[in-house]
């Protein structure tokens, strides 16, 4: 494929748009900015997962508690921990004293130009009843740290598999931090 291909926009809506590159069709966000996800463990090691239902997939889907940056109006420059502590809260009613950044990453690059950062949330404090904004009917979860993935494979809901990296980053930043005492 050539790189320098012209893209042309097939469809523009509020966060995504249609675009073609040669012979590619893809999605690309309308703000640049990467969008967040949250591996938020309690101090009993709970997992915070959030349950909803996407329309793309027909189902509903457990994931990250995870959102946009910069998606409201007057926020385009939001930093990104504070996008994901603003998500944190909507979506889980926890705040967080700790965070880590543990990398970032496209999210389906054979689909779309989106990438996402993924942070460790610890220190967790319960101030808010959590569920999403309006818009949203999100279920909050708390999963026992060493039988997560045991429960993902339970449940009827498939799993967003950034979920799974997300765990896998953050049980490797737990080692490192076990290490360092």
């Amino acid at each position: 494929m050539d790189e320098k291909s012209e893209l042309t926009t097939v469809y523009e809506g509020r966060h995504l748009s249609m675009v073609r590159r040669g012979h590619w069709e893809f999605a690309t966000r309308n703000t640049k900015k990467p969008a967040v996800g949250i591996v938020a463990i309690t101090d009993q090691m709970n997992v915070v997962l959030v349950e909803q239902f996407r329309p793309p997939v027909g189902r509903k889907v457990v994931e990250l508690p995870a959102g946009l940056a910069g998606d409201i109006p007057g926020s385009e420059n939001e930093a990104l921990v504070e996008a994901a502590k603003r998500e944190l809260l909507e979506e889980s009613g926890y705040t967080a004293s700790e965070w880590t950044d543990l990398g970032s990453g496209y999210s389906s690059p054979g689909l779309t130009d989106e990438s996402i950062v993924l942070f460790l949330a610890r220190g967790l404090e319960k101030t808010g009843p959590g569920g999403g904004d309006e818009s949203e009917d999100i279920i909050v979860h708390e999963v026992p740290w060493t039988g997560v993935v045991a429960w993902l494979q339970r449940r009827e809901a498939k799993a967003d598999l950034k979920l799974l990296a997300g765990l896998y980053a953050a049980s490797h930043a737990l080692d490192s931090t076990k290490g360092a005492n």
